[in-house]
């Protein structure tokens, strides 16, 4: 369905940018064949039972008048025009949905290059490769190879959780989800219905922010926890959604980013060199431990089980007693 409505969306728009004068409702009704499968012929059809008329036709405009504002929010600018006997017409002209001339130097092709070459899998891989050839074809200079400049450096954001891709095409859509998800202290998972707001990145895992419907409150999900396959709803949206801003501060406050206190860990030397580029303090005890002083914050626990048998927390007490949970709950399967 969802391809469906994007091919009567792209071949309205056609329609709108093709034309050199206003087309009415009745002309972009018989000129779409989406149209005319699902309502028929447009007004004065022969053979057209008047009752039948009707419907077809107030189900047609409301369809019409959904995918004007689709193509609107999308950026096209459609005009409504009036002739002089009085019916409406609608037109795209291409002077005002021109973009204008687009200029990069080597340092912004190469950008553009490496965020191209950040995502490897195929589904988004394809669209950024797209993306360059418009770029080139716009006039992107031609002795710059966007994929060439800094070579050395090889970005990656690995996607191995099956979740990730319905999670953002939901996203993307607003689309409410339900999912079966284990958190780290259970040893079972739950079914948990959630509105997804954004995908974030954060120390190379994946995370989802969004309204949890049956704890009535913001929550964010470890895609590596989520188990079986992610269902889609029906239905809009119960909750705003925040700004992008606001979500990555929502998950790097849950994933452990914000921290407000110190721990002390020991820590096998030659091991979790994330742990030691976070520690403010590093000290060497010897048999192969170092003790460090790291900050603590909401999610330090889940990072901490991690690294195994290479960590053990010394303080605080409460910190200490969430890893064991969480390590027991592991050892539980």
């Amino acid at each position: 369905m969802a391809i469906a409505k994007a091919e009567r969306l792209m071949n309205l728009a056609l329609c709108l940018l093709g034309t050199r004068r206003p087309l009415s409702k009745r002309e972009l009704r018989e000129s779409i064949e989406a149209y005319v499968e699902a309502f028929g012929p447009g007004q004065g059809a022969a053979f057209r039972p008047e009752s039948a008329a009707a419907g077809s036709d107030d189900s047609f405009n409301r369809m019409f008048e959904r995918d004007k504002d689709d193509l609107r929010e999308l950026g096209l600018v459609i005009e409504t025009v009036e002739n002089l006997d009085g019916e409406v017409g609608y037109m795209a002209r291409r002077d005002s949905n021109r973009l204008p001339p687009i200029t990069l130097d080597a340092e912004e092709a190469a950008a553009l290059g490496l965020a191209a070459k950040v995502w490897q899998q195929a589904r988004l891989a394809g669209a950024a490769s797209g993306a360059l050839q418009k770029l080139r074809a716009a006039g992107l200079p031609e002795d710059v190879d966007p994929y060439e400049a800094h070579g050395a450096l090889e970005p990656r954001i690995p996607v191995h959780e099956a979740a990730f891709e319905p999670l953002m095409l939901a996203c993307r859509d607003r689309r409410p989800v339900v999912f079966d998800y284990r958190k780290a202290t259970a040893a079972h998972p739950e079914t948990r219905q959630v509105e997804p707001w954004a995908l974030e990145c954060w120390r190379g895992h994946w995370y989802l922010a969004g309204f949890d419907r049956d704890r009535g409150a913001e929550r964010v999900f470890r895609l590596s926890r989520i188990t079986g396959k992610v269902r889609s709803r029906s239905g809009a949206f119960t909750a705003p959604v925040p700004d992008v801003v606001t979500v990555r501060e929502t998950v790097a406050s849950w994933a452990g980013e914000t921290a407000d206190r110190s721990a002390r860990i020991r820590l096998r030397a030659g091991a979790g060199y994330p742990l030691r580029a976070k520690a403010t303090a590093v000290r060497e005890l010897g048999d192969g431990w170092d003790e460090l002083e790291i900050p603590y914050g909401h999610g330090l626990d889940a990072w901490l089980v991690e690294f195994g048998p290479d960590v053990v927390v010394l303080e605080p007490a409460e910190l200490r007693a969430d890893v064991v949970d969480r390590l027991r709950a592991v050892a539980k399967g």
